[in-house]
């Protein structure tokens, strides 16, 4: 079973690289973020030609999140994040999809740091730590994807130097994913590539693209349960390359 994660950057213009590689790849979950488009706007009609259903929280211009199922469509278990019945922000997804709870969350970015920008991005992080320690308790087998915008250490940027003032780098968050993680959740690329770079964004910017500048902030956390099926984990960094491409490439595990 391989679950992808991938910021798209827009589902609409980028529909075509989206199609290619589910042609290509043929995950069996995809969790999407930054969509931005509605429920009314997403393109189900062509995600089903290529035989997907969908489950979407979408919002116009910005945001928004979806998932994708191979062959089935999603149970719905939550569209939204526990916590905070008045965020409007489209940035959590959960549904039972072959077995295994998926989550697509879309964490936010924070910047400009200091701000009321990084206040909501660490209480929303708080939020994710809570309700990810109710999914611990269920064991049931869980995997929350997504873009969480956090480099967990300087071994996940090529250099960061750059970066410091950056809500990306701030210590807060850094701090919050390593209470998520002392939960027991397995970060799947880091398990299986413990020492070689992963990236999985390079900013438009700077030719960072060109240089291979590129930071880790797509993650994707398993379960007790399923740390012992995790048999491959990689990022389909060749996407990031094509012209139009978002500034992410997806990421995704194997499990057995």
């Amino acid at each position: 079973m391989r679950i992808a994660t991938w910021n798209i950057n827009n589902i609409h213009s980028r529909l075509p690289l989206l199609l290619a590689w589910l042609d290509a790849t043929r995950p069996d979950v995809v969790a999407l973020q930054e969509i931005k488009s509605t429920e009314r706007d997403f393109p189900m009609a062509e995600l089903q030609s290529a035989g997907y259903g969908a489950l979407v929280v979408g919002q116009k211009t910005w945001n928004g999140v979806a998932l994708l199922a191979r062959g089935s469509d999603p149970v719905l278990i939550r569209r939204a994040l526990p916590g905070d019945p008045q965020d409007a922000q489209a940035r959590y997804l959960e549904a039972a999809i072959g077995g295994v709870i998926v989550a697509s969350l879309y964490l936010p970015n924070g910047n400009p740091w200091p701000g009321p920008k990084f206040d909501y991005k660490l209480a929303w992080f708080e939020r994710l730590i809570a309700h990810a320690a109710e999914l611990w308790k269920t064991d049931h087998p869980v995997v929350l994807a997504g873009d969480y915008n956090v480099v967990p250490t300087d071994a996940d940027i090529y250099s960061p130097k750059t970066w410091l003032d950056n809500a990306l780098l701030r210590p807060e968050p850094r701090e919050a994913y390593r209470r998520l993680l002392e939960q027991g959740w397995t970060d799947a690329l880091r398990k299986l590539h413990p020492k070689e770079p992963v990236y999985t964004f390079w900013d438009y910017r700077r030719n960072r693209w060109a240089r291979n500048a590129g930071l880790r902030i797509d993650h994707l956390l398993l379960s007790k349960s399923l740390k012992a099926r995790l048999v491959g984990a990689g990022v389909d960094k060749p996407v990031r390359g094509i012209e139009g491409a978002s500034d992410h490439a997806p990421a995704w595990v194997d499990l057995a």
